[in-house]
């Protein structure tokens, strides 16, 4: 399996303020600070002059100017137009009345189930539009010859490893999963040329799931990352990385969405494998 996990340059299909918030976490901290700004609350972004932004984030103008080319956009002018650009369909529909997707303490039931289902649309919604078919076909294509698949994943991420994996014996494809660790390292050191091992992780740094795929890798097996941060360790020792777009919050209703996500992913594998295959689900 080539190696294609490269880290995207600039801004793909999915839009601007899923790419930064992907990125993130790998960014230096004062670009951190002008991150959150800008995911927060992009229509505000777009209103500011760069002095403004760079006061807000306490940081620099330098840093803002920065922080646009880490993020594939060459000047603070380009980012402007491109979140103003975006604003327009990141406005909660009527009715929802959280729309930063924080739930405070003390929120009524319809305040939750508003704010809960709001993002946990949004989250599938904005993965498949950021989604590489060619990749995701590629990833389909080593599945589909594969001898041996390995799904691994830890706490929820570890629920959608075992869905796929029951999904894939479903249609016929050897699959497995370990929910231990020590018997998910045996797996993997067993594994060979033609086999291959998807690691699952929303931060990309789950370190169990990480040791996995980096232990397939050195048996030559081919390694597949699904995660939400392209620039997080668990790309490092993956062939082809697969990224959803969901942003955790302060209230955890986070981890509810990057699941769906992942399932999203997980689905859309699952789905090419059997057509490719001739295989009804």
């Amino acid at each position: 399996m080539a190696k294609s996990a490269g880290i995207p340059a600039s801004p793909g299909p999915g839009g601007l303020v899923v790419h930064i918030n992907g990125l993130l976490p790998a960014l230096p901290p004062a670009e951190q600070r002008v991150a959150r700004l800008v995911v927060a609350d992009p229509a505000g972004a777009a209103r500011r002059t760069i002095t403004d932004l760079a006061i807000a984030a306490e940081a620099s103008e330098a840093t803002v100017i920065r922080f646009c080319r880490s993020v594939g956009v060459p000047g603070y002018p380009q980012l402007r137009i491109r979140l103003a650009a975006e604003a327009p369909r990141r406005i909660a529909p009527p009715g929802v009345r959280v729309a930063s997707g924080d739930i405070p303490p003390g929120a009524d039931l319809a305040q939750i189930i508003e704010t809960v289902a709001f993002h946990d649309a949004r989250s599938v919604e904005q993965t498949a539009e950021q989604l590489d078919p060619v990749r995701c076909a590629r990833v389909v294509d080593a599945l589909v010859a594969a001898g041996r698949i390995d799904v691994h994943g830890a706490g929820a991420s570890g629920l959608v490893a075992a869905d796929l994996q029951q999904k894939l014996h479903r249609i016929g494809r050897t699959a497995f999963h370990f929910p231990d660790g020590h018997t998910a390292l045996a797996s993997a050191a067993l594994l060979g040329r033609g086999d291959v091992a998807i690691g699952i992780s929303h931060t990309g740094a789950t370190s169990s799931v990480v040791e996995v795929l980096a232990r397939a890798r050195a048996s030559g097996a081919g390694t597949v990352a699904l995660t939400t941060f392209p620039r997080s360790p668990i790309t490092e020792v993956a062939d082809f990385v697969l990224t959803t777009a969901t942003r955790e919050t302060s209230y955890r209703s986070g981890p509810t969405a990057s699941r769906l996500a992942q399932l999203t992913v997980a689905d859309v594998l699952f789905v090419g494998v059997a057509a490719r295959s001739g295989i009804r689900p």
